[in-house]
């Protein structure tokens, strides 16, 4: 049996962690905070003492943690040894974690130089995709070893792709996340301007979700409570891909622009108006929450 050692069992690890238990992996769950390990554990996911501890004793390592700092600080480790020196020989380390290109390829240098295999693998889906099991995964790395790493992939998501080489599954996510804020922000701008000129949010869905308007910003992820139940509109805008994330990832998008000289007008104002969101409440709030901004911003006509 595959033992696969998590680390990281916030809001996304958990419920990954515990698809991967009942998908027949042996599971070692680690994190920083107690309560989230409790948490894990109520879930199903044995808990190690640490995370060195986990990774001693697994076959797979993945990693889901806030910032590329944190994952290279857990490979590396600090006064006390880090997850590479920890692991066995040849040990496949797969980072989940949403963060920069080059840090990517930095942590996957380094597992490399440690002897061991390196997959970087960030998810779309959001918590609900995360708890369904349906996340969809986009992966950076050697065939044999995204080879190696399908079956616990599949056991956490629907749609697992191989995008090339090391980092470009961080590439994938960040050109995907900036489709996906300025998709967003142009539905929310669409529903206010029907506000205002007294279409109703259902007519409006009804025409755009089957029309040249569609897409998962509106079908799933609907700003307006009514005509998509399952939407974080419908529960206050909680829970969902929190603004502060968007905000995040839409960051690391605006540093790749910058490397690489595009042209991507949509991309950066996408990034400014999610900074701007994500500076106040918003930064809980699902990032379709953009729409109330959009509607406090809009002028008496």
């Amino acid at each position: 049996m595959t033992t696969i050692a998590f680390i990281g069992l916030g809001h996304m690890g958990r419920p990954m962690a515990a698809n991967l238990a009942r998908g027949g992996f042996s599971v070692l769950g680690f994190d920083l905070v107690p309560e989230l390990c409790e948490e894990a554990r109520a879930a199903g996911v044995p808990i190690a003492a640490s995370a060195n501890e986990a990774a001693e004793q697994a076959d797979i390592v993945i990693t889901m943690l806030p910032a590329g700092k944190h994952v290279l600080a857990a490979y590396r480790g600090g006064d006390e040894p880090g997850l590479l020196e920890a692991a066995r020989p040849g040990t496949l380390f797969l980072d989940c974690s949403t963060i920069a290109v080059d840090e990517a390829r930095a942590a996957a240098e380094l597992a490399v130089a440690a002897g061991h295999r390196a997959l970087d693998a960030p998810v779309s889906g959001g918590v609900v995709g995360a708890e369904k099991g349906t996340l969809a995964f986009m992966v950076g790395g050697e065939p044999a070893d995204f080879a190696a790493a399908s079956p616990a992939l599949e056991a956490m998501g629907a749609r697992i792709v191989h995008c090339g080489g090391g980092g470009l599954g961080q590439a994938a996510k960040v050109c995907n996340n900036m489709i996906l804020g300025v998709t967003q922000i142009a539905v929310a701008e669409a529903f206010v301007l029907g506000e205002r000129l007294g279409l109703s949010h259902q007519a409006l869905f009804d025409v755009a979700s089957n029309a040249s308007g569609q897409c998962w910003a509106l079908t799933t992820n609907c700003p307006v409570p009514g005509p998509v139940p399952t939407s974080p509109a419908n529960n206050s805008y909680e829970p969902g891909f929190a603004g502060a994330l968007m905000a995040k990832d839409l960051g690391l998008a605006e540093q790749m622009i910058a490397l690489t000289g595009v042209d991507a007008q949509l991309g950066l104002l996408a990034q400014s108006r999610y900074a701007a969101f994500a500076a106040g409440p918003g930064a809980q709030q699902d990032f379709s929450g953009i729409i109330n901004t959009i509607r406090e911003e809009s002028v008496e006509a």
